[in-house]
């Protein structure tokens, strides 16, 4: 596949085979970008370690990439389902947090049992309870729950700056980017994300928002961010507390697999197989847990950059994958990367997000989901009403109490489960799945 074969932002790419080297380092770089934001804020908000989280996130991404056969464009970033958890094991005191890693470790073999699960049971019958008129609600309401956080990064004040200066910022970034996806060309066209973060950047340090602080204070040159301190530990309460919580998030993991499906033109449900992304996602999560790294979770924010870019090569994402790592071991690296200012992240995700929600309505009308049927047209209603209704709610999720055990559900788990109740319920289906739906 070379470049005259393909032109750049308008045909697919599925395979890295003939495109330059550097051409390929920008692809991964762009991706890194778009995770960057959401996977330090996790550590940010927990008190876990910001350098292992991006190590955790490289390490992991590439072990799914392993136990999938190299065939999803997916990047494994730090899951925000778990935050609950963390600060109800450690109450604010980090010498608690490897007790929450704990309850981690074992929530990631949660996600294997299932897997084993559904290989027993064949990926067509669990398919079933997944038909376009469930998925399709599901990754618009991906994209629309997590549009408030992109407004959040942008009117978040930042010193005595005038919040008229981060919306300069932030419009800098998405008028670059609708700009070189509507005109750019070549090479150009593929790396939209990256030139609308430099853009931002160029006017952020122009106004004075950027921060070099953290760079300034960074010590050090090379650092493996492993530490004895952080390391798991077991008790049998932070278990109890944490564990459930991977119930909620294998439904988003179904509903980001579907959305990448959706993108991708491919369906990964059955080829590399659902029960082999939910292994790679859990003992990926397991993995990170070890070291005291946070959950992993595949990356709404990933999904976003492959349905503006086109490219599609899984490879991108090794690529990444190795770049954060790298960050992870250079602490100035993740300083700098990190001086990126809010506003600059918040525009590229409006786009991004904007996108995984446009993902879902194609989703609906490439599928020919009929809502002039009332049943479709309530499983629709239900899923986005719950979903956005859930997360947008004070506590951003249903919490309750089983036993000892806190579980908290968020709005978009809550829609998942009640979409694929209402579809097994309610009569009239209307839709069926091929029937050389196979596992690989």
């Amino acid at each position: 596949m070379t470049e005259e074969k393909v032109r750049l932002g308008v045909d697919p790419i599925y395979s890295l085979k003939g495109i330059h080297p550097v051409q390929q380092f920008i692809f991964g770089l762009q991706q890194a970008v778009a995770m960057f934001g959401a996977t330090v804020l996790v550590p940010l908000l927990t008190g876990l370690n910001v350098n292992t989280t991006l190590l955790m996130a490289g390490l992991g991404t590439l072990l799914f990439h392993v136990i999938t056969g190299f065939k999803v464009p997916v990047f494994l970033g730090s899951s925000f389902a778990f935050i609950v958890g963390y600060n109800i094991v450690s109450g604010g005191d980090p010498t608690k947090l490897p007790y929450a890693s704990g309850g981690i470790f074992v929530a990631g073999l949660i996600y294997c049992v299932l897997a084993l699960i559904i290989k027993v049971v064949g990926v067509k019958r669990v398919m079933r309870w997944f038909p376009p008129v469930v998925t399709g609600p599901i990754i618009i309401g991906i994209g629309l729950i997590l549009a408030p956080v992109a407004f959040n990064d942008i009117q978040r004040p930042i010193g005595d700056l005038p919040v008229g200066l981060n919306w300069l910022v932030a419009l800098t970034a998405i008028i670059t980017i609708i700009a070189i996806n509507i005109w750019g060309k070549g090479m150009l066209r593929v790396i939209p994300i990256l030139v609308g973060v430099i853009a931002a950047y160029i006017v952020a340090l122009i106004v004075g928002m950027v921060d070099f602080s953290a760079l300034k204070a960074t010590e050090g040159v090379l650092a493996i961010p492993i530490y004895k301190e952080n390391i798991m530990k077991f008790d049998v309460s932070a278990i109890i507390t944490i564990a459930p919580i991977a119930l909620a998030t294998m439904m988003e993991h179904v509903g980001d697999i579907s959305a990448v499906s959706a993108t991708v033109g491919r369906n990964f449900m059955a080829d590399p197989g659902l029960h082999r992304t939910l292994i790679g996602d859990g003992l990926a999560t397991s993995m990170a847990a070890v070291f005291g790294g946070p959950a992993n979770t595949t990356y709404s924010e990933n999904t976003g950059v492959l349905a503006l870019t086109r490219i599609f090569a899984p490879g991108v994402m090794r690529i990444a994958a190795g770049i954060a790592i790298v960050a992870s071991l250079f602490p100035h690296v993740g300083s700098f990367i990190r001086s990126i200012p809010g506003p600059a992240i918040g525009g590229v995700s409006c786009i991004l997000y904007g996108m995984i929600s446009a993902i879902g309505v194609r989703n609906l009308i490439e599928n020919q989901v009929d809502l002039t049927k009332a049943r479709n047209l309530m499983i629709v209603t239900v899923v986005l009403v719950s979903g956005l209704g859930i997360s947008m709610g004070a506590a951003g999720g249903i919490i309750f109490n089983v036993g000892k055990a806190t579980i908290n559900l968020s709005g978009l788990a809550v829609a998942a489960i009640l979409g694929i109740l209402l579809n097994a319920i309610l009569p009239g289906k209307d839709y069926e799945f091929k029937d050389d739906l196979e596992e690989a």
